[in-house]
């Protein structure tokens, strides 16, 4: 039930924009924090247009192994995402937060 609740939310993130594993774990009350977070997107099933790639290690970094890591990488700077040496370039404009609403004036 929370992988499934894990990939509802991960759906959600807008294109060009990421989240933790971290924050990931917490949105979604998973036991056992950013590394269950960490395995529930490794067992993420294909062809159902979960963004996986869009869920990034703290302070943005690409954790993933080669090649996973290239794809992710591609993925997001398709996106608009600057990346360089497996960090993204800048992290706190690309983090995207759940709980945070857009407030219009």
């Amino acid at each position: 039930m929370h992988r499934k609740n894990a990939y509802a939310l991960v759906k959600k993130i807008p294109r060009g924009r990421v989240m933790t594993y971290g924050q990931l774990a917490a949105a979604v009350k998973l036991p056992g924090g950013a590394r269950a977070a960490g395995r529930a997107m490794a067992a993420c099933p294909s062809g159902q247009g979960i963004p996986w790639h869009r869920v990034v290690g703290a302070g943005g970094r690409l954790l993933l192994r080669e090649p996973n890591v290239w794809m992710q990488r591609k993925l997001l700077e398709s996106e608009g995402v600057a990346v360089a040496e497996r960090r993204i370039q800048d992290f706190k404009s690309c983090q995207w937060n759940p709980a945070r609403k857009k407030h219009r004036a």
